[in-house]
Parts: C-alpha cells; structure tokens; sequence
C-alpha cells in the first residue's frame, strides 16, 4: 500500500510542479491556453503574466512541499505533512473547480482525492 502510496504522492507533486512550470514561464504557450482554458489575449496583459506567476510559485512550493515532507522529513511528521499539503491541493481543486473551470476536480482533484485516501490508509 505505501508502494502505492508513493506512486501516487509523487504523481500529485509532479503534477504541482508541472502547474507551476505553465504559469510561471509557459503562459504564452498554446499548451497553456489550453489547459487553462484562456484566451491568448488575456495572457498577454502583464497582470494576467504576474497572477499566473504567482499561482505558479504557490503550486511549486505545494510539490517541493510533498516531496520534502515524504522523502526528507522525519517519520513521525509524514502522515500529517502529507495530509495538510496535499489537502491544500483538494481544497484548491474544489475552490478553482467552483469559481475558474469546472475541469479542475477532475484533472488536480481527482488526483489529489485519491492520494490523500491512499495516504490516509497507508500512513496512519
């Protein structure tokens, strides 16, 4: 189960820093406008460029967060570093899903939802 467990911990804080990769340097890219589903013409005004920006270095703190607290941290402070860091994730994902795009419960929801179960089973 913690093999699991890891697969998926790693997926989520991957997929955080691929985020923040986007909407750091990639805003302008068709990639980007297609996964966040936004017009090139609003990701050429400098605002959107610097509030992308940092959404990103919050998701890129998230998945260097994860990785720190599963691979580097003492054990007794894995289970709830994972739960609160990763939880952060869902809470963004419904938040983002409520008030942005609907796609994002299943595309960084659905992800995180599942590893917080895994984790919550393998770890406590």
């Amino acid at each position: 189960m913690k093999l699991f467990a890891d697969i998926l911990i790693i997926v989520v804080a991957l997929e955080s820093l691929f985020i923040m990769l986007l909407e750091m340097f990639g805003t302008q890219t068709k990639l980007a406008r297609n996964v966040f589903n936004l017009k090139q013409k609003y990701l050429l005004q400098k605002e959107a460029r610097i509030s992308m920006a940092n959404q990103g270095l919050y998701n890129g703190f998230l998945g260097v967060s994860i990785l720190l607290i599963r691979y580097y941290s003492p054990t007794k402070i894995i289970f709830p570093g994972l739960m609160l860091f990763i939880g952060f994730i869902v809470i963004a994902a419904i938040f983002g899903s409520l008030t942005a795009n609907k796609k994002i419960i299943f595309s960084q929801g659905l992800p995180s939802i599942l590893t917080l179960i895994v984790v919550f089973l393998a770890y406590r």
